[in-house]
């Protein structure tokens, strides 16, 4: 029996850890079909992940880009609203006015376009004998916050490399975000030392649930996604992770435990305004 006006107060969100091929149509295919899994299964909110219906890599972006709204996510919509749920679309590479975004576009339960994030922080990275990578190659940055309200709570979105920047994390906590997703293709490096450890300290800073949706790892990709899509609480405990291998990972938010973890480390009320800010430059 569920109590009146607890209705809202938990939901289940899915996350698709796709194995991406190079056939658009293929994923896009495969994509929906998890999608509808995950409603059989209760979820009401799904996430793909990053790079999902191309591969990643500087090289593939401008062959696989399309215009928001495109096939891509006009394919999203459909599913999201044949499956009444919320739709968040990992990300794809987005062409627009001759630049090129890595972008997550977010669907409502009747197949409305509700947000569309394009990722902040491009991943230029060098550690040398290990990774080096440049999306700056071939993409452009985003400039602004996104976020979207369900009837559960509010979601912030961030995409992969975003996850680093505590302050965005911070301003979408401010903003009454509750739960930050963030699709995203970590890789053999960064992936077994910092993935899940950023996730925690995400979630622990701010008192928030936070998930994260990678491919499913393919050793004969020239990127190699370390996989393992998390799922973390407000306390910093793992509640759900996918191993390698395609498949959906679910967790059950339970917002009263949100509220009542702020209520016992009572960090808002306790920050010192006085001494220090986090603050946003663009609404």
């Amino acid at each position: 029996m569920v109590l009146p006006g607890r209705a809202m107060a938990t939901f289940r969100l899915a996350l698709i850890q796709l194995q991406v091929s190079s056939i658009k149509s293929e994923n896009l295919t495969r994509a929906c079909g998890l999608i509808r899994e995950a409603s059989k299964q209760g979820a009401q909110i799904v996430s793909l992940p990053e790079c999902f219906n191309s591969p990643y890599g500087t090289k593939y972006f401008p062959d696989y880009a399309e215009k928001i709204p495109g096939d891509s996510t006009q394919k999203l919509s459909e599913v999201a609203k044949e499956c009444s749920m919320y739709v968040i679309g990992g990300s794809i590479p987005e062409k627009d006015a001759g630049k090129l975004y890595n972008t997550c576009a977010v669907f409502g339960p009747d197949g409305t376009l509700l947000v569309k994030h394009r990722k902040l922080h491009l991943f230029d990275i060098d550690v040398p004998g290990k990774i080096t990578f440049q999306e700056s190659e071939t993409l452009s940055p985003g400039d602004s916050f996104s976020s979207f309200d369900t009837p559960y709570c509010r979601v912030g979105l961030g995409i992969c490399y975003d996850i680093r920047f505590a302050e965005l994390a911070q301003i979408y906590a401010q903003r009454g975000c509750q739960l930050l997703v963030y699709p995203g293709a970590f890789n053999l490096t960064t992936g077994p030392a910092h993935w899940e450890l950023l996730q925690r300290g995400r979630a622990v800073d701010n008192q928030v649930y936070v998930a994260t949706a990678s491919p499913a790892r393919d050793e004969k990709a020239s990127y190699v996604a370390w996989g393992h899509s998390t799922v973390v609480n407000p306390w910093g405990e793992v509640l759900a992770k996918a191993g390698t291998e395609e498949t959906i990972v679910y967790a059950d938010i339970d917002l009263k435990k949100l509220a009542e973890i702020r209520q016992q480390i009572p960090i808002f009320s306790q920050k010192r305004s006085d001494l220090y800010a986090v603050e946003a430059k663009k609404s």
